[in-house]
């Protein structure tokens, strides 16, 4: 048996080195700075309980970008170091956000071991590669994100952290090979256990989905089905479970390949991103010879996030959560006794709170970030929860999950045409989504980002948005002088949330302005990105007017879009709006692209003229 030493090295603290909702998010030169992975690691095991470390189970593994695999033989050093008794690393250092949670949550070691947290390397949806982005975040014992009161505590220990500990004669650990290895120390016997990345997670799935009835649906000639990892890590769990559990042709894979990079391609799950995708189900600028698929999705970099498409038809993120959940009951086993209730994050449009309302099922509202889904779900009030940057899932783990979301609306889909698959016609995507809006409404949405925007006018923008909200009259006023057709505000605040579970409060979480006739519009500051401010605005219209809900929505959102830009125009100083600029329409797959203060100003004044016109 191989014996180490620990090694006390000194260090100094590296500035901002604070957790974002989803982690520590930089570009790799960052964190290939000597000692900057180092100090966050040490940081991270600093914060946490001491039982949660010494003579503990740790999950070490992420997406397969570019640094992983030398930054999990240095959590693998630093956690003997620490007196972790066990660290689980998935087969090439892969396994998926949501595998992760399943892992702490299901695995049991082969002595009984469980695991008590786990390192995530991902900078999800973001690119990789070696001048791209990587991540890292630490999961609970719960498999959810680390809370608050752990991430601020992180945060601390990096500012005043003068040392750590590693096991530099620990040899590094061949994680491309499945088996255990056992090594010595001062504390006593250290294992790394490289196991295989789909089997916990695959064994989960089968437990909450019908995987014979989704194989008949597969099966069915009538039925055509496509899936785009995007160079993820969702690629191997694609093989396993489309392919080799339930049927599906290899054909119907793409880019299921990990790769460092992604295939140096934008590994985000959306119209703009997923071109190959987008154009095989007919949703592309040039048109396809062959008859688009009934059904495509595609997945981030770490397979939580997800897209649904249907033949030459689009599903948005919050439609797609109010779907499932008012599907669930009679579609998914695992939901067949009812939902406890339902969730989404507040910039998601309200299409669930509708389905939450008509099916008298408990509702809530949360902050960005999975971890206020997970404490509802540990306190069994939530059972369904989504948020509209592609994120779905349920309490079966504690993150968003892609490959879940997937697999509900196929078996949707299998239970609409469980008695149809040798007629005519299968019940479609686009059939589904129909039915829906004639009963719940319509919700219009979509999304700008205006990214690598200065911080400090970031914050200057979203001060003057709160100054706003002082007078809604005057506002109204406002309102009806630039668009005449805009309904009133009826309520604007800025969104703070005191959680059931625990009482704590998040403040400063968003800026709402909720209209008379259920429209929203919605600015936040985002904290994804790995440099700048990133500010979202959320426009959304409500149409429960069965005549009204198949037009356009560029057409819908036209007069709350316009009269947001010309505000733009006239109240806010240029200043506000500088540094590269980037608009993206989730619902219509629009991208637009600025680089200084007079072109952002000119492109929302062509932008304002053009809506005029329509």
């Amino acid at each position: 048996m191989v014996m180490f030493t620990v090694t006390r090295k000194e260090t100094v603290p590296f500035d901002g080195q604070k957790p974002g909702t989803s982690g520590l998010r930089k570009k790799v030169s960052v964190f290939k700075q000597p000692n900057y992975l180092h100090n966050f690691v040490q940081s991270t095991f600093n914060a946490l309980p001491a039982d949660k470390v010494k003579g503990a189970t740790v999950v070490v593994s992420g997406d397969g970008r570019y640094f992983s695999k030398d930054a999990v033989q240095i959590i693998i050093k630093m956690a003997a170091a620490n007196g972790v008794r066990r660290v689980w690393v998935g087969q090439d250092s892969l396994l998926s956000t949501p595998a992760v949670s399943a892992v702490i949550r299901e695995r049991i070691g082969v002595d009984g071991s469980k695991a008590t947290g786990a390192f995530i390397l991902t900078a999800s949806h973001n690119p990789g590669g070696p001048h791209e982005d990587f991540g890292i975040k630490y999961n609970m014992e719960n498999g959810g994100p680390a809370p608050e009161g752990i991430t601020d505590k992180i945060y601390a220990n990096t500012k005043i952290l003068k040392e750590y500990f590693i096991a530099e004669d620990l040899p590094d650990v061949d994680i491309s090979v499945i088996g255990l290895s056992s090594f010595s120390g001062p504390e006593g016997p250290f294992d790394v256990d490289v196991f295989d990345s789909t089997t916990d997670y695959v064994k989960l799935m089968k437990s909450i989905f019908d995987f014979e009835s989704i194989q008949k649906l597969l099966s069915c000639p009538k039925f055509t089905f496509c899936y785009d990892a995007l160079h993820g890590v969702a690629g191997i769990y694609a093989k396993r479970i489309f392919v080799e559990e339930l049927g599906a042709n290899q054909s119907s894979l793409l880019n299921c390949t990990p790769k460092e990079d992604f295939g140096g391609g934008h590994p985000d799950p959306n119209l703009t991103y997923a071109k190959e995708l987008v154009t095989r189900m007919g949703l592309g600028k040039s048109s396809s010879q062959n008859e688009p698929p009934e059904f495509g999705a595609a997945a981030d970099g770490d397979a939580d996030r997800n897209m649904i498409l249907g033949k030459r038809f689009f599903v948005t993120p919050s439609d797609s959560v109010a779907i499932i959940a008012a599907n669930a009951v009679e579609a998914i086993p695992y939901f067949a006794s009812g939902l406890k209730g339902v969730a989404r994050s507040m910039p998601t449009s309200a299409a669930l709170d509708v389905v939450a309302k008509k099916l008298n099922l408990k509702f809530f509202e949360v902050p960005t970030g999975w971890k206020f889904f997970g404490n509802l779900m540990d306190a069994g009030l939530c059972s369904i929860c989504g948020e509209e940057s592609f994120g779905t899932g349920s309490d079966h783990i504690r993150e968003k999950d892609g490959i879940w979301a997937v697999l509900a609306w196929l078996s949707i889909l299998a239970f609409k045409n469980k008695d149809n698959l040798k007629g005519p016609k299968l019940v479609t995507v686009e059939d589904i989504v129909l039915g829906h809006w004639a009963t719940y409404g319509r919700h219009y949405y979509t999304r700008y980002d205006y990214e690598n925007v200065d911080a400090g006018a970031a914050k200057e923008l979203m001060a003057q948005l709160v100054n706003l909200q002082s007078s809604l009259p005057n506002l109204n006023k406002l309102i009806k002088e630039i668009r005449s057709d805009v309904s009133e505000v009826a309520q604007a605040d800025e969104f703070e949330y005191k959680d059931p579970v625990d009482g704590s409060v998040s403040k400063h979480q968003g800026i709402r302005y909720l209209f008379v006739d259920g429209s929203r519009l919605v600015f936040r500051l985002s904290g994804t990105g790995s440099e700048g401010a990133t500010i979202r605005v959320y426009i959304e219209q409500y149409e429960n007017d069965s005549s009204k809900t198949g037009r356009d929505s560029q057409e819908a959102l036209a007069p709350l879009a316009s009269f947001f830009f010309l505000y733009a125009v006239l109240q806010l100083s240029k200043k506000l709006l500088q540094g590269h600029d980037t608009m993206l329409s989730a619902a219509g797959g629009r991208r637009y692209k600025t680089i200084k203060d007079e072109r952002i100003h000119w492109t929302i004044c062509s932008y304002c003229y053009n809506m005029k016109q329509n």
